[in-house]
C-alpha cells in the first residue's frame, strides 16, 4: 500500500492530500522519517571534514523536512479534526517524537561540531540571519541538555516523554469536558432575552441531535451570546458554571493531577539544566528576560488598571442591584456588562452583526492586506482539505508572483478544540535558488450560518479574523533564508505583535468603509454605528485588563514559584487570583484544569507576552494614525522590518528599525483609557 505521506505531494503547490491520507497511514510515516531524519544527522557527524557553518549548521538545519511536514498535518488535525483514533495516534507518536528530539540535542558528536562552529564564530564572515541561527542552534542545545552527564541526559529523557504524554492527556480532557456538556431547553419561556439569530442555531444543533427545542453548547459561539442576552439567571449559572468546571470534576477527564504533574515536571526539568525555575529556563529567550521583569511589568500595569477596573465593576455592581442582585456573581458578568454598554452607548453587538458577514469580512482583510502589503488572494477549489468547511486562497503579489497558500477553518465541530489559531502546514525557506513559499492556515470557532441567515460575526470575531490574519500575514509574507527563523519563529513575547497591531483597523472608518455592509442591503455601516464602535472600544477596558493580568500573573504563580509543597490546584489558583478578582469564587470552578495556553500549548511562563505585545502594537499603530492608516512608507516599514524578517534578528532591534526608536506604554495607556 503506497503511503501518500511518503510521497512527494504532486499537486498544485504540493499541498497535502487530505483526502488520501487514513490515520493508519500516520504511523508507518512517522517511523520511516524518523529513520530518514536520523541518518540526514548520522551523515552530519560522520563528516570528516572540519565542521563548518555550511557543513554542520546549515545541514542540521534542513534536515528531518519530511518528519516536519507530516508532524505539521497530524497535530493540526488532532486540533482542528480528531476523532479518537487521531487521539490514540498522538499518544503513541508523541513520545517517538520527543525521544528523536532528545537524540539530536544529546548526541555529543554533533554537537562538538556545532559547538567548534559556534567558539570560532568570530573568524566567519556570517550574516546577521547566519549568526543568529549559529547562536539559537548552539543555545538550543545547551538549554536542552547538551552539556548533562549520561545519568542526567537519562533523567531529562524521562521528564520530556512525561511532559509530552501529560499535555496531550489534558487537551483532550479539555475538548472531552466541552463535547460533553449541552444545555438542552424545551420551553421557549426560559430563553427570554436572547437574539433571534442565537435562537436559530441552538434550534439547528438541536435538530442535528435529533431532539426537540433548543441545544446550547461550551463552544463560543453558544456560550457567549447565552450567557450575555439569556434573562434567566439560574440558565446562565448553570452554564458558566459548567464552562468553569472543564478537567475539574473529579471525573475520567479531571486535570487536577495532570496540572501537579506538569508543573512539578517542568520544574524538576529546569533545575536539572541548572535554572532557578521553569520561568527562568522560558524567559531566558524572550524579550522580558528574566521572571522579575514580567512580574514588576504585570503589577506596574495592575497598579494603573485596578482603580479604574474597581469604578467599573462598580457600575456592574449597582446596575445588578436595581434588579435585585444584592451580589453580583460571574455569570451576571457578561448579562450586565451588555447592559451598561445599552445603557451608555445605544448599542449592542446584534445592531452590528447584519454588518458584519463572515465573507465580507473576509474580503475586508484581504483588502486591507492587499491596501498595505500589495498581496493578492484567490479563493481555489482544486487545493483538498481535510474538512468541507475549508476554505482555500492562493496568495500573489502585485506581479502575480506567487507567495502563499491560505487555508481557513471558521467554525466549531465536535472535532475541533474551542477557540483560534493560526499555523503552517509547510514553513518558508530558501535553498538552491529557490524561494520555498508557506502553506498557513487560520482556525476559528464563529457563528454558524442558519436556514435563514449567513455566518453574521460579532464585533468581537471580527477582531478574531483579524488578529488570526495578523499572524497569517507574518507567516505568508516571511523571506528568511533558514526555516528555523521564518515567519511566527519569533520569541514568544514578539509574535503578538502583528496579529494584535492588525486588530486596530477594525476599529477605523476608512477601513470599515471597505467590508462593513448590511447582508440584505449592501447599505454601507452608518457613520453612527462606526462612532458607536469607536466609542465603546474603551468600555470596561479595566476590568478586561486586570483580568488579562491575572491570567499572566496565574501563569507566573504556577512557574516561578517553588512547586514542590503544592496539593491543591484550587488552593493555588486561589491564591493567585486574590487580588485581581471581583467576583467571588465559585467553588465548582477552577480555571487551571482547562488553561490550555500554559498546560497544552506554548505559553507557559509566556502568558503576559498578550499585554506586552498591545504596549508594541499600539505603539506601532500610533505611526499609522499619525501617517494614515493606509500610508505606503509606513506599511512597507512594517513589512520589511517586521514580517519579513521572522527570528533573523533581536525583536527590539528589528522594532526600532521599524520605528526609529523604542517603544513606550503611553501609547496604550491612552487608547486603553488608563490615562486622560
Amino acid at each position: 500500500m503506497t503511503n501518500p505521506l511518503l510521497t512527494p505531494f504532486k499537486n498544485s503547490y504540493s499541498t497535502a492530500p487530505f483526502s488520501k491520507i487514513k490515520s493508519e497511514h500516520f504511523i508507518p510515516a512517522f517511523k520511516e522519517a524518523i529513520e530518514l531524519a536520523r541518518k540526514e544527522i548520522a551523515t552530519i557527524t560522520a563528516n570528516f571534514k572540519i565542521p563548518t557553518f555550511e557543513n554542520t549548521i546549515e545541514e542540521l538545519e534542513f534536515s528531518g523536512q519530511l518528519l516536519d511536514r507530516i508532524s505539521s498535518i497530524f497535530f493540526n488535525l488532532n486540533a482542528a479534526e480528531t476523532t479518537d483514533e487521531i487521539q490514540k495516534i498522538a499518544q503513541e507518536v508523541s513520545p517517538l517524537l520527543t525521544e528523536f528530539s532528545n537524540d539530536i540535542t544529546l548526541n555529543e558528536q554533533l554537537f562538538e561540531r556545532i559547538k567548534t562552529v559556534y567558539l570560532n564564530k568570530k573568524n566567519l564572515k556570517l550574516t546577521t540571519e547566519q549568526d543568529m541561527l549559529l547562536s539559537k542552534k548552539y543555545k538550543s542545545f545547551v538549554r536542552n541538555g547538551a552539556n548533562l552527564n549520561e545519568t542526567d541526559k537519562l533523567i531529562l529523557r524521562e521528564i520530556d516523554a512525561t511532559l509530552s504524554k501529560l499535555k496531550l492527556k489534558f487537551g483532550e480532557n479539555v475538548l472531552a469536558e466541552t463535547n460533553a456538556y449541552e444545555l438542552h431547553i424545551t420551553d421557549i419561556n426560559q430563553l427570554n432575552g436572547l437574539p433571534e439569530s442565537c435562537l436559530e442555531a441552538a434550534q439547528m444543533e438541536a435538530v442535528q441531535k435529533n431532539k426537540d427545542g433548543w441545544i446550547f453548547t461550551l463552544d463560543y459561539p453558544s456560550f457567549i451570546p447565552f450567557v450575555t442576552y439569556c434573562e434567566n439567571r439560574n440558565l446562565r449559572k448553570e452554564i458558566t458554571i459548567a464552562s468553569g468546571s472543564k478537567g475539574f470534576q473529579n471525573n475520567e477527564y479531571d486535570n487536577q493531577q495532570i496540572v501537579l504533574d506538569i508543573v512539578g515536571n517542568r520544574h524538576k526539568r529546569a533545575q536539572l539544566l541548572g535554572y532557578k525555575n521553569h520561568s527562568h529556563f522560558v524567559l531566558e529567550e524572550r524579550m522580558a528576560e528574566n521572571p522579575e521583569n514580567v512580574v514588576t511589568f504585570l503589577k506596574d500595569f495592575l497598579v494603573k488598571a485596578k482603580p479604574i477596573a474597581e469604578k467599573q465593576f462598580k457600575q456592574l455592581s449597582d446596575l445588578a442591584m436595581n434588579d435585585g442582585i444584592e451580589k453580583i456573581q460571574k455569570w451576571d458578568g457578561g448579562f450586565y456588562s451588555e447592559k451598561l454598554k445599552q445603557q451608555l452607548f445605544n448599542f449592542d453587538d446584534e445592531q452590528l452583526k447584519p454588518y458584519f458577514k463572515l465573507e465580507n469580512v473576509i474580503e475586508g482583510v484581504f483588502t486591507i492586506s492587499s491596501k498595505l502589503f500589495d498581496i493578492k488572494f484567490e479563493e481555489v477549489y482544486d487545493i483538498d482539505t481535510y474538512h468541507k468547511d475549508v476554505k482555500t486562497f492562493k496568495v500573489t503579489d502585485s506581479k502575480d508572483n506567487y507567495i502563499a497558500i491560505l487555508y481557513a477553518d471558521f467554525f466549531p465541530r465536535k472535532g475541533k478544540r474551542n477557540g483560534a489559531w493560526m499555523t503552517s502546514y509547510k514553513g518558508q525557506w530558501k535553498r538552491f535558488n529557490e524561494n520555498s513559499r508557506p502553506q498557513i492556515s487560520i482556525v476559528c470557532n464563529f457563528t454558524k450560518p442558519t436556514q435563514t441567515k449567513p455566518s453574521l460575526l460579532t464585533f468581537n470575531e471580527v477582531t478574531t479574523l483579524f488578529h488570526e490574519f495578523g499572524h497569517a500575514l507574518h507567516g505568508m509574507l516571511a523571506n528568511t533564508t533558514y526555516p528555523s527563523l521564518s515567519g511566527t519563529n519569533v520569541f514568544w513575547d514578539f509574535v503578538e505583535l502583528p496579529s494584535q497591531l492588525l486588530e486596530n483597523w477594525c476599529y477605523e472608518k476608512e477601513a470599515l468603509n471597505l467590508f462593513a455592509k448590511h447582508y440584505e442591503s449592501g447599505e454601507l455601516i452608518p457613520m453612527e454605528l462606526i462612532e458607536k464602535i469607536k466609542e465603546s472600544s474603551n468600555f470596561l477596558e479595566g476590568i478586561q485588563t486586570v483580568r488579562q493580568l491575572s491570567f499572566g500573573l496565574l501563569d507566573m504563580q504556577w512557574h516561578n514559584n517553588a512547586v514542590q509543597s503544592l496539593k491543591s490546584v484550587k488552593e493555588i489558583e486561589s491564591t493567585s487570583l486574590l487580588n485581581t478578582q471581583f467576583y467571588p469564587d465559585v467553588d465548582e470552578n477552577c480555571m487551571s484544569t482547562s488553561f490550555s495556553h500554559i498546560f497544552q500549548g506554548g505559553y507557559s511562563s509566556g502568558y503576559y507576552s498578550y499585554k506586552w505585545a498591545e504596549v508594541l502594537d499600539a505603539d506601532a499603530f500610533s505611526v499609522f494614525l499619525e501617517q494614515g492608516i493606509f500610508d505606503k512608507k509606513t506599511s512597507d516599514k512594517l513589512k520589511k522590518f517586521i514580517l519579513e524578517k521572522g527570528g533573523t534578528e533581536e525583536p527590539m532591534k528589528l522594532y526600532t528599525k521599524f520605528k526609529g526608536k523604542k517603544p513606550t506604554i503611553d501609547a496604550l495607556l491612552k487608547r486603553s483609557g488608563l490615562v486622560q
